[in-house]
């Protein structure tokens, strides 16, 4: 068997929340000197209730719902409970990247509190991880949650046989199929040899039940509009259809009369979520071979990789980056505009860019993140004028191309929410992330 790690998240110092609320909350955001990232609680709910109406739409009945966690959503306790606690978009599943979001979510309260109760460790599974994931399912099932896994190679089957075969009470452990939809990321095609082999693996295995497959469309987010999104949910769902189908079909043949519960279709990414739709739904030709459901992506926070699809409304979008301009270039730009330099270099801001062009773009002005540095980033006009000069010393407000990398960078987010008294720039909430693996 192979060597065991374990997460050290008891080790993990974060910044103190409290003492954090006592001595910002209250003030303006011009107020505060150091870059930072925030969050509208606002957007974020009725982003959420937007999401409660297209699962409404793609059936008669909602489909269930498991949301991210991970470095590209909240990643905090606050977000967590705002997502799996909205009367619009109550679910209790969640997809987890890293260990240690999974430890933060038992020690945050959230499985306790019973809003936490199903647990998706999103990545094929490491074999050196079983065990600390093995004390998770220990930990939370006290709760009577679970612990759900993914797996795409017989040897992840293997290495899940060879420790349950050490422990004195053998257990099984309940996956997902993770399916390669043509993305070439994560999974196994359906039309291969080797998905038959991990098929055949797993139904054999005794120490797996297989409750699902698993599906992502990285590459719908090249989406530009709500037909092309439509259509990459389309080839989601039809993936994990084939799947499914090519699964039952074993169970059918095989001697033994087994009854059980169908399979979960588990679909989705940012821009396929916002494209789900009864008409969508039409468009699913085949029976489904099992219950659907939707992962939801960064579908509460949002960035302009999101806005160029086309399927929000760029008010919709709730991150933002605060950054200082720290000089300024007349006629230095190629088409002898201005330029300035700003506070905000990759570090801050990732480098990541989109289709828009560029780093991100200044609210309320005809400026962008056109380079960057790992500490600092020049801003480039928009405009062929020279309109709105920016003044070293003055405060922007820049939205990033990437959330999920963005997002990552900060030891907290401030957060302001535009329909409380006071405006958008008054800082009510602190949320503390977590970090590591």
């Amino acid at each position: 068997m192979s060597i065991q790690t374990a997460t050290p998240y008891q080790l993990l110092a974060l910044p103190k929340k409290d003492a954090l609320v006592r001595g910002v909350c209250g003030k303006t955001t011009r107020g505060i000197e150091d870059t930072c990232i925030r969050d509208r609680p606002s957007h974020f709910a009725k982003k959420l209730r937007q999401d409660a109406r297209k699962r409404a739409a793609m059936g008669g009945q909602l489909p269930s719902t498991r949301y991210g966690v991970t470095d590209d959503r909240p990643q905090t306790a606050e977000g967590t409970r705002l997502q799996l606690g909205s009367s619009a978009a109550k679910t209790n599943a969640v997809v987890v990247s890293t260990m240690m979001e999974a430890w933060k979510i038992v020690e945050s309260g959230l499985v306790t509190d019973g809003i936490v109760k199903d647990i998706l460790y999103g990545l094929p599974v490491a074999i050196n991880k079983i065990a600390d994931l093995s004390a998770l399912w220990d930990e939370v099932s006290l709760c009577g949650a679970v612990v759900r896994l993914i797996v795409d190679h017989p040897k992840q089957v293997e290495a899940l046989e060879a420790y349950e075969k050490s422990r004195t009470s053998p257990r099984k452990w309940s996956v997902f199929v993770k399916v390669d939809g043509g993305q070439k990321r994560a999974g196994v095609s359906t039309a291969t040899p080797e998905f038959e082999a991990l098929l055949t693996a797993l139904f054999t295995s005794p120490a797996i039940s297989i409750y699902g497959f698993y599906c992502h469309a990285g590459n719908a987010y090249a989406s530009t509009s709500l037909s092309e999104a439509s259509s990459f949910l389309s080839s989601e769902v039809e993936a994990v259809n084939v799947a499914a189908e090519r699964a039952k079909s074993r169970i059918s043949q095989s001697l033994k009369s087994e009854t059980r519960e169908p399979f979960v279709l588990s679909v989705g990414s940012t821009p396929t979520a916002h494209s789900a739709s009864a008409e969508t739904r039409a468009k699913l030709s085949s029976l489904l071979h099992g219950t659907l459901e939707l992962h939801a992506g960064n579908y509460p926070v949002l960035d302009l990789q999101q806005l160029h699809t086309s399927l929000i409304d760029r008010q919709h979008i709730a991150q933002r980056v605060l950054a200082t301009v720290i000089s300024y270039y007349p006629g230095r730009g190629d088409d002898s505009s201005d330029e300035a330099m700003c506070d905000a270099g990759c570090i801050a801001m990732s480098k990541d860019t989109g289709p828009s062009g560029g780093f991100g773009e200044v609210i309320g002005k005809p400026w962008r993140l056109g380079r960057i540095s790992q500490e600092h980033g020049i801003l480039t006009r928009t405009s062929g004028d020279n309109e709105g000069t920016l003044e070293i010393g003055s405060m922007v407000q820049i939205v990033g191309q990437h959330a999920c990398l963005i997002a990552a960078a900060y030891p907290w987010y401030y957060v302001v929410d535009s329909d409380m008294e006071g405006g958008s720039d008054k800082v009510v909430d602190i949320w503390v992330p977590w970090k590591g693996w």
